[in-house]
């Protein structure tokens, strides 16, 4: 992971507010200015990252013109949202691919916001599969020309992204675990974070192994799987992080000192993370 500094600002969000929520406003409070008006500086070492060393905030969709009634029917139809961020298929760029059935409109809109945290949409396609539309762009950051590797604004992209399409598409509220602070309609179940979460760890050859992720889904998440996993001493070199619906699935490439991780040290990277993803509301305070 390299060290960056981030700044710009994000003009689509203008009056929004973030919703409370039991579960999320803890989470949401740490993600407090980022996607505002103005992006603080960040700064954070590849050894230990801060997630509440700067505030990131996610602003709730505006309020968009009323949704035309559905009937049952048409409300079972409506799709799966996914948000993938892919860090492996692309030396030199980051690729963001959105999928919402054949619903996802106002990308241009999309592709400002992305815009105003600093990044360069360089390239983007759209095709059509049995799945539905996919929308794939292929991100720089403007000052360096080369891939996004910080996590922060990996996850503000992730984020700002989920807003706008909650904003253009507010029926995919109660599909995503965002629709809960950011969304007008809170998702209709809630996960099970000890059913949901799974981890597994593979070797992926004799310089690093593969770690998969699947949990829920809240804001920040891409940060606090990165802290966790550096906090240990463990180097993160690239991956996949996607989101769909209520569900969270990240692939990271991980090595210790350039090498595969050992059995006993794959034990305490899971255990680690099982341990924090399965409290996701405690307070700092309980310490």
């Amino acid at each position: 992971m390299m060290v960056a500094m981030v700044s710009g600002s994000l003009d689509v969000c203008s009056g929004l507010k973030l919703a409370e929520t039991s579960k999320m406003s803890k989470r949401c409070h740490l993600w407090g200015s980022l996607l505002g008006f103005n992006l603080a500086p960040l700064s954070f070492c590849t050894a230990r990252l801060s997630s509440s060393a700067s505030s990131l905030n996610v602003p709730k969709a505006a309020s968009p013109t009323a949704v035309e009634d559905e009937s049952p029917s048409e409300a079972d139809k409506i799709p799966i949202p996914k948000v993938i961020i892919d860090q492996d298929s692309d030396p030199d760029m980051t690729i963001v691919e959105i999928t919402f059935g054949d619903r996802l409109g106002a990308l241009l809109d999309t592709m400002k916001s992305l815009k105003g945290l600093g990044l360069n949409v360089v390239k983007a396609n759209v095709f059509l599969d049995s799945s539905g539309k996919h929308n794939k762009f292929a991100i720089t950051k403007a000052s360096t020309g080369r891939k996004v590797e910080d996590p922060e604004l990996l996850e503000a992209i992730r984020l700002t992204i989920i807003n706008n399409l909650l904003k253009y598409h507010p029926e995919a509220s109660a599909q995503l675990a965002m629709g809960a602070a950011f969304g007008i309609d809170p998702p209709m179940q809630e996960v099970d974070v000890d059913i949901a979460t799974h981890i597994y760890i593979y070797d992926d050859g004799p310089d690093r192994s593969l770690l998969v992720v699947e949990t829920a889904d809240h804001p920040g998440l891409l940060v606090d799987l990165v802290k966790i996993i550096t906090d240990i001493n463990i180097k993160v070199q690239s991956g996949e992080f996607d989101t769909e619906g209520l569900l969270a699935k990240a692939k990271f490439h991980v090595s210790y000192q350039d090498k595969a991780l050992i059995k006993p040290l794959q034990q305490v990277l899971a255990n680690s993370l099982r341990y924090f993803l399965r409290r996701p509301t405690t307070e700092e305070a309980s310490f």
